[in-house]
């Protein structure tokens, strides 16, 4: 075969050796990159498995100061608190959400005091207080806009005076970013920012979530479809990414994740502001599935999966398996 058969550009001449490849690589990952979602309950030296979501735990906050420092001794910036509360705490207005020592302000106030320079990220919504698992108040099969937001304002307050850096509010309500940056100012917490899901579907991939939290059981035939996005869309995303931006949101998530690259790298490239992926706890059980079943290899997988958020525009991942990338990232 003659000389000019063969091609002069070959694509594969920086592919062959291992320093080559790290040369070249487009998208570049660090432990800069992760924010780790945790479970918070009552009690004392409690480390509560998560039957649906291996290797998670719910912790009683003794325990979830220890996995604080772990996060930062791994270099993780920042932590997600997400409460457990009991069944017989939870009504059907949520109102322990409006209680500025109920369990989540306490773990936000222990771990501040511990860790002063750890993020810690705040969600708002009132399905863990609920007692029949929805966002937000219920009248007959409608949850309330208005009446909620006035709710969710007081539960920011609540989290940004125990010391919260970021409130995230989860919950779709219309209007509840502008609300919330108006509550805050107001209480002088002119510097707590504001990530908001500005993009949540209502997803399949969420079962998982639903049992860490202990809320769900109840929702109803129609779920969260009249509030959450429907997963056929995406102009809409692009429509409240919009809307939560001109009202004072500092960052947005896009979740779940992996379905939804294409939302983030359509928001990364419309607005240009931070965007947060959420590999949620769906995504996270199936992938632990695989790896138990011997389907996937682990380590790879899971790099491949956080790297794919990153190349797709993510500024940051919500992810379960957090301490463990930062460990692979380490060696």
């Amino acid at each position: 075969m003659s000389r000019g058969q063969y091609p002069s550009t070959r694509m594969r001449r920086n592919r062959m050796t291992a320093f080559s490849r790290r040369l070249v690589a487009e998208t570049r990952l660090d432990t800069a990159d992760l924010i780790w979602p945790l479970f918070v309950i009552e009690g004392q030296n409690m480390a509560e498995p998560i039957d649906a979501m291996p290797g998670v735990f719910r912790y009683s906050i003794d325990q979830l100061l220890q996995q604080a420092a772990k996060a930062v001794e791994l270099t993780i910036p920042a932590i997600a608190i997400f409460p457990s509360i009991d069944a017989a705490l939870k009504d059907a207005s949520g109102s322990l959400a409006r209680d500025g020592d109920n369990l989540v302000c306490r773990a936000v106030s222990a771990v501040k005091a511990a860790f002063p320079d750890l993020g810690i990220i705040c969600d708002v919504a009132l399905d863990p207080f609920t007692a029949h698992g929805h966002d937000g108040l219920l009248d007959g099969d409608e949850i309330l806009n208005d009446e909620t937001i006035t709710v969710l304002c007081e539960q920011a307050v609540h989290q940004a005076n125990a010391g919260c850096d970021i409130i995230a509010p989860s919950d779709m309500m219309d209007g509840r970013v502008g609300e919330i940056r108006a509550a805050l100012d107001a209480s002088g917490h002119h510097n707590v920012q504001i990530m908001a899901y500005a993009a949540k579907y209502a997803s399949g991939f969420y079962g998982p979530f639903r049992d860490a939290v202990r809320a769900g059981a109840s929702l109803g035939k129609a779920g969260k479809l009249t509030y959450q996005m429907d997963p056929a869309n995406s102009d809409e995303a692009m429509h409240e990414i919009a809307l939560d931006l001109a009202e004072g949101a500092d960052m947005v998530i896009v979740k779940p994740g992996m379905p939804y690259l294409d939302i983030l790298a359509r928001a990364k490239a419309e607005f240009g502001v931070p965007c947060i992926a959420y590999q949620v706890s769906g995504e996270y059980s199936m992938l632990c599935a695989s790896f138990e079943k011997g389907w996937l290899d682990r380590e790879r997988t899971i790099l491949e999966a956080t790297t794919c958020f990153k190349r797709a525009g993510a500024d940051a991942v919500l992810t379960y398996f957090a301490p463990e990338i930062a460990m692979m990232i380490r060696r």
